[in-house]
Order: structure tokens, then sequence, then C-alpha cells
């Protein structure tokens, strides 16, 4: 048991820890359930709540949020269309985002998939310096999916 001021009271038993409590007109709050023994604190259940809450709304302000952008290109893509598609690329990757780069064949191009995977091996090595690979290109029926993450 901890008292108001946190200082040890030892342990007791529930009814005179209630009883505490209720003398000092404050509740008698469970804090560490899974301890042996349960761990209670005499506190402002209100005031406890609160300082809880705002302590998870720090933590929330702290995480960083990863957005998977896509970016999808055919086997026979022209040398501009590349170059504004792997700008696109190092933009996302600068951001902090994953990029999913997808490799559609369409009919016959099937025949064809190594000329898909040489671009995306052209991606993957020029990309190198900002970015790394999360998941190989894998061709997944008439994709081809890679994704790569930011260093």
């Amino acid at each position: 048991m901890v008292g108001e001021e946190g200082e040890q009271l030892g342990v007791m038993d529930i009814q005179e820890a209630l009883k505490k409590s209720e003398e000092a007109g404050l509740d008698l709050v469970e804090v560490a359930p899974t301890a042996v023994p349960p761990v209670c604190r005499i506190i402002d259940y209100s005031k406890y709540k609160y300082e809880q809450e705002k302590r998870e709304k720090e933590a929330r302000k702290k995480q960083k949020i990863v957005h998977i952008k896509e970016i999808r290109m055919g086997p026979k893509i022209g040398e501009h269309d590349y170059q504004f598609k792997m700008k696109n690329l190092e933009d996302f990757l600068r951001r902090g985002d994953k990029v999913k780069v997808t490799m559609m064949f369409k009919g016959r191009e099937m025949a064809h998939v190594d000329l898909g995977r040489k671009v995306l091996d052209r991606l993957a090595s020029e990309i190198s310096s900002i970015g790394e690979i999360e998941e190989s290109p894998r061709l997944d029926g008439r994709f081809i999916n890679m994704v790569i993450r930011a260093k």
C-alpha cells in the first residue's frame, strides 16, 4: 500500500486500506494488480485518470505514422515516365513513407517477366542511397510487387 504522498504503508488488509482511504477523503486505487501482493494507492481517482490520459496523449503525439504509397508501372515504361516515377518515389521516401512498387503485365507481356525484373533491379540500385528493399520483388499473378522503406 502506498499513501497520499507516495510513502510506503506496507502490506495491509483490504478493509484496513479502505478505512484509511475514507479517513483521507480519497479513493483506494489498485495501480499494479499483477504484482504479488497487488499494489494499491490512496489518491484522487479523477486526478489519476486525468494524468493517465495526459500521458497517453503525449505518447500518441510522439508516434510516427508510416503510410504505404504505391507506384505502378509496366515493363515497357518510357525513360521520361521512369524518371518521373523515380522522383515521386524519392519524395515519398524522404517523407518517411514506405513505397510499394508494382510492375503490371498485360496480355503477352507475361512471357517477358525478365524485362520487368530488370526495370525493378534498376530502380532498386538507383534508390539504394536513400532507401532499402524491405520485400524483394515477387511475382504475384500478373504483378511483380516490391516494398521499399527509407533508410
